[in-house]
């Protein structure tokens, strides 16, 4: 009795012993093994490790790709034309041991704190560069200056073990108090070109209108020509007939004259004549002419 008294505690104590020397790795992370804060062991495998129990410790990290947003922040292009600007990042731990080294207890906080302070370096850095305006930033060539941004923040962070996977402007605004001013000068400038357009506009229809006027003119006056020309080759034509009309029998030409002469003179409400008895007008209605 005396022995197995003895016997359970200290297979319990060898159990407990043997338990707190075994880990797990999860795939999805990276583990030290730490002896009074020294790195001891470093396990990127996943699956089981062992560790001296009490005297060692072990500090897991995150290995897959984290994400980090940025504190919205102003920047001056070159045309000085200042905007607010709101990014985010994501990034991986590469190298767990520099991870370690470079920002110890603090973790993933500190080293967030480290890497958005450099993220919104190099975004003032790339964005205030030379030649790079706000409408450089607006346009789509800001693809070019996030891959910068993220080029010269991968650089500098890899002193903390940290890979700088990419890097987005989420916002490019800009600050309130210039939102009014730019608005109204792009209202001012809308107009302007609008009452451009109109002006031009106006102009075209003017050319139009003058084109269509002078066309009408000469067509008017090249069928009033024709017209005349028709007209005169008629009358022509008419002569010459009753010219031959006349020559063939002058009696009956004369006749006929006469008619067209009475068809105008005794139209509508003009049926009354005064003339003389022996008048030559009626001399084919009198009766001994017709007889004749």
């Amino acid at each position: 009795m005396r022995k197995t008294a003895i016997l359970i505690p200290a297979l319990v104590i060898a159990l407990i012993g043997v338990l707190s020397s075994v880990f797990v790795v999860d795939e999805r992370e990276k583990a030290l093994v730490l002896q009074f804060g020294q790195i001891k062991a470093v396990k990127e495998e996943p699956g089981l490790s062992f560790k001296v129990p009490l005297i060692q410790e072990v500090v897991k990290y995150d290995d897959r790709i984290l994400s980090l947003d940025t504190e919205t922040i102003e920047v001056t292009p070159s045309d000085d034309r200042r905007l607010v600007v709101d990014a985010f990042a994501r990034y991986r731990i590469s190298d767990v041991v520099r991870f370690r080294q470079a920002v110890g207890v603090g973790g993933v906080r500190l080293a967030e704190d480290r890497l958005s302070s450099i993220l919104n370096a190099q975004i003032r850095e790339v964005l205030g560069a030379d030649q790079v305006t706000s409408d450089t930033i607006l346009s789509e060539d800001r693809r070019i200056l996030m891959q910068r941004i993220r080029d010269q923040a991968r650089n500098s962070a890899r002193s903390l073990g940290i890979d700088v996977v990419d890097v987005r402007l989420k916002q490019t605004n800009l600050p309130e108090q210039n939102l009014n001013a730019t608005f109204a000068r792009m209202r001012a400038e809308r107009e302007r070109e609008a009452a451009d357009e109109i002006a031009r506009g106006n102009e075209a229809a003017q050319r139009v209108r003058a084109l269509a006027d002078r066309t009408v003119v000469e067509t008017l006056s090249e069928a009033e020509r024709e017209a005349q020309v028709i007209r005169g080759e008629a009358d022509a034509e008419r002569n010459a007939i009753f010219a031959e009309a006349f020559g063939a029998d002058p009696e009956f030409f004369a006749f006929y004259r006469s008619l067209q002469a009475y068809e105008k003179a005794l139209q509508g409400s003009n049926s009354s004549m005064v003339m003389t008895p022996d008048s030559e007008f009626f001399d084919y209605l009198k009766s001994d002419r017709l007889a004749q």
